[in-house]
């Protein structure tokens, strides 16, 4: 059984994969999250594999946790093998989620020219050739950055939160700034899509992150949600890495 860990600005996810089979997933809030946690899963469901991916301050008591209870463990960083190529002119500054998601969706989808768009804190796009080239992608803001953002850069906007029903045009402040925000990443993701068929036209999309399932429903392109795309991507980041030791 292999063990995800995937810490993230704000949450921790552990993952477990049998045979490249998502088992089981758990999330953390970090200011409650502790390597105990991992030793108490550990004793339930041992596991001979791990990979840690962290954009946080590596925690050397958990490091030396796993390496203790794991046969094998690897740290996710830019030097780490992959089963994509990196075109990207600065892979040190490339985000550990962002290149997971694009193995992620290799993974599910081989040999296919992908978009992954995840919906989280940030918005990125990343674009992965039929050949597993990873070309590069974008970054803007998320939704509730765009939201925060009107609310501490100006006097008199209200700090609002997405709603269910959004309308084209607000007839009130709050719902002006709902339907700017929304609409605005909605056109702006099917935007991308539909530029980037232009070149590829049969490109595969899958939505992730904490917002994927809000915008799935409301994008005129057809597309694949998974939230755990991710986690996805670093257990065969860390099966091909297994495999090549």
């Amino acid at each position: 059984m292999n063990l995800i860990i995937e810490q993230g600005n704000t949450l921790t996810k552990i993952a477990l994969f049998e045979e490249g089979r998502l088992v089981d997933t758990y999330a953390y809030k970090n200011t409650v999250f502790a390597p105990s946690l991992v030793e108490a899963l550990l004793e339930r469901c041992p596991c001979a594999n791990g990979i840690l991916s962290t954009v946080i301050e590596l925690d050397e008591e958990l490091l030396a946790l796993l390496r203790s209870k794991l046969a094998t463990f690897f740290v996710l960083d830019e030097r780490m093998a992959l089963p994509i190529q990196i075109g990207y002119e600065t892979p040190h500054t490339l985000g550990k989620d962002r290149i997971a998601a694009v193995v992620g969706a290799q993974c599910l989808r081989p040999g296919q020219d992908v978009l992954v768009i995840d919906a989280g804190t940030a918005i990125t796009y990343e674009l992965l050739e039929a050949s597993g080239l990873y070309v590069g992608g974008n970054i803007s803001p998320g939704m509730t950055t765009r939201f925060r953002a009107l609310h501490h850069f100006t006097q008199k906007l209200p700090l609002v939160s997405e709603p269910e029903v959004v309308p084209w045009v607000g007839v009130s402040t709050e719902s002006a700034i709902q339907a700017g925000v929304v609409n605005g990443i909605v056109l702006e993701m099917d935007g991308y899509i539909d530029r980037l068929r232009l070149k590829y036209p049969g490109l595969l999309v899958f939505l992730t992150g904490g917002h994927s399932f809000y915008f799935e429903r409301r994008l005129k392109n057809r597309i694949f949600a998974d939230i755990n795309l991710v986690l996805i991507g670093l257990n065969r980041i860390l099966e091909y890495n297994v495999e090549n030791k």
